[in-house]
């Protein structure tokens, strides 16, 4: 295998763990006022993700690092094209990033709600927008024969982008809700069960929509394979989180349905890569001599060669400690852990502060 296909391989092996592990985050986030009906509630869904979400964003700044090393071509012309996008994405990002840390440095509660709606806004952006550039990337865009984007925003805001976008939305949703019927005890597991339910159907309907739009367009007999996978562990993982547990007489099988979900993203997200190769950014203006593909956007061979070493070495010493991560903070959280917020403090004058 030539190592311009290996990155290739690599990089879409980085998005796949970013769309699955900031998947669910993104989802408890968007789904904070939903399922947390009072401030303690939604302190235990921020708690389910708080030990990990700014460990997943580390997935997309290495994608991101990967593709500027391995193919400088197609990240100097997606980056400037989709560059509004992406910005909206990096912006929502860091305000989501804010929120976490800033909404309990106050009591009252018209603060808290303000973030809470920042978190809900950093993480909605991303999981649409997300949808939209790969949709965009797997579609292809207006590239003239220097490799430089000639659209517009509103070229990458087509019905077919649109709809990538709304199915990353649902399946995160659908990602998120289940992950908080895994992590949580008591009125909201049982709600996020519930949830999760409704949201899969719709995610489902998306998911089928948008993946057979994308094989009618141009299918390889992998990305046919992996499509259809991908919607077996959706309904698998949806199945699963109808059954009654074994050992839980109060819950489900949550974790099987947390699999499933993450099984459907990660195999959706490969079928997406595996219908672009050998592209990487397809032109919609002349596809034979415009198009950038993994050889014509590769780095050099010496380059790639040095990388790929580097990436030995370091790659599983990062896995190592997010998995670490993940088992030390692997048990489930209830109201019960969170303490009470002590009442304001009056100041002078009568004013609390």
């Amino acid at each position: 295998m030539e190592l311009s296909t290996l990155w290739f391989l690599l990089i879409a092996l980085l998005f796949i763990g970013y769309f699955v592990l900031e998947g669910f985050d993104f989802g408890v986030g968007m789904l904070l006022p939903v399922l947390g009906r009072d401030d303690r509630e939604r302190r235990v869904l921020i708690n389910t993700i708080g030990p990990v979400w700014d460990g997943n964003e580390v997935w997309l700044i290495t994608a991101g690092g990967a593709m500027f090393a391995a193919f400088p071509e197609w990240y100097a012309s997606l980056f400037s094209g989709f560059y509004l996008p992406l910005l909206l994405i990096l912006l929502a990002l860091i305000l989501r990033g804010v929120a976490f840390e800033y909404r309990g440095k106050r009591p009252a509660a018209s603060w808290k709600r303000r973030w809470d709606w920042c978190i809900v806004f950093g993480s909605v952006v991303p999981a649409f927008l997300w949808g939209v550039a790969f949709a965009n990337i797997v579609r292809g865009v207006p590239l003239d024969a220097g490799h430089n984007y000639t659209g517009s925003l509103f070229t990458l805001l087509n019905l077919y982008a649109l709809l990538g976008g709304l199915t990353t939305v649902a399946l995160f949703l659908t990602h998120g809700a289940i992950f908080v019927a895994l992590k949580t005890t008591g009125d909201i597991r049982h709600r996020a069960n519930l949830l999760a339910e409704r949201l899969g159907v719709c995610a489902a309907i998306a998911a089928v929509l948008f993946l057979g739009a994308t094989l009618l367009r141009r299918a390889t007999p992998a990305a046919v394979v992996l499509a259809v996978l991908a919607a077996l562990c959706l309904v698998g993982g949806l199945i699963a989180n109808r059954m009654p547990s074994r050992t839980d007489p109060q819950g489900r099988r949550e974790g099987w349905a947390f699999a499933g979900t993450a099984a459907a993203i990660a195999l959706a997200v490969a079928s997406l890569f595996a219908d672009l190769y050998p592209f990487v950014l397809p032109s919609t203006v002349d596809p034979l001599t415009n198009s950038l593909t993994v050889t014509n956007a590769s780095s050099t061979p010496y380059t790639l060669k040095i990388m790929t070493w580097v990436a030995l070495v370091f790659t599983p010493i990062v896995l190592l400690y997010q998995g670490w991560t993940y088992w030390v903070f692997r048990k489930r959280i209830g109201t019960s852990q969170i303490p009470e917020e002590p009442a304001p403090v009056p100041a002078a004058g009568g004013r609390t502060a």
